[in-house]
């Protein structure tokens, strides 16, 4: 079946060339002019990828996507904007997008993006070895991104899951922040591999007795991270 790409985008030329060339690639474009418009035809289901404009009249990008995250699903999506300043494209990613291009955009850029989204979710939606990780003094549900210690539970974000599962895979053995860039985010969606420190440091807090001598998510000097699920 193809997959459905919704296209939220009210410049009407612009919106027009997308669902032209995306037919071309073997997608099913449906277009939307504004995010409310947007937002109704998301609600039907069925969606497999959301390109999103940011800049629109009445309820812009952000707000659309916030709502969707704040309804628990994980739709990708890829903000289209005009915008090009860094804080602009990083509070996108936090709001929950997967990726940012800045218009004017190269169209094949665009293509390969979408490409290297639906990769990772393939990988991610992959089956897996098991749904349980029992980690430190963590318990993480790597299906529903429940994790619970001795202090509490909370609901883990899909990219740190998602790094998890990319450490799981390679278990005891060291994997570069470059690689977790490309596998968790693509294309380097963030400027720095300081992020992948960021996310680390939010998992070693649910998992690790001793944040100060982490026995399970270790620092491989000038490398990256290795995952330690029962240390000697």
């Amino acid at each position: 079946m193809k997959r459905r790409i919704l296209v939220v985008e009210d410049d009407a030329h612009l919106a027009d060339g997308l669902q032209i060339n995306l037919d071309l690639e073997g997608y099913e474009p449906i277009l939307a002019e504004s995010g409310e418009q947007g937002l109704k035809i998301w609600k039907r289901g069925g969606i497999d990828l959301i390109l999103l404009d940011v800049m629109m009249p009445g309820m812009d990008g952000f707000e659309v996507c916030r709502h969707i995250r704040n309804e628990g699903d994980r739709v990708p999506i890829l903000f289209l904007t005009a915008r090009g300043a860094g804080k602009d494209r990083i509070r996108g990613l936090d709001e929950g997008g997967d990726d940012y291009i800045t218009k004017p955009f190269d169209l094949n850029e665009l293509l390969a993006r979408i490409k290297s989204i639906f990769r990772r979710q393939d990988w991610f939606r992959s089956k897996q070895t098991k749904d349980l990780l029992l980690v430190g003094r963590a318990e993480i549900n790597l299906r529903t991104f429940e994790a619970s210690n001795d202090v509490g539970s909370v609901v883990l974000k899909e990219k740190e899951i998602m790094i998890l599962r990319l450490l799981m895979e390679h278990e005891e053995e060291p994997v570069d922040r470059q690689t977790i860039l490309d596998r968790v985010w693509g294309f380097g969606a963030y400027p720095t591999t300081r992020t992948v420190d960021n996310f680390i440091l939010s998992l070693r807090k649910i998992i690790e007795e001793d944040m100060k001598q982490p026995r399970h998510i270790l620092t491989v000097h000038g490398v990256g991270y290795r995952l330690v699920v029962n240390p000697e």
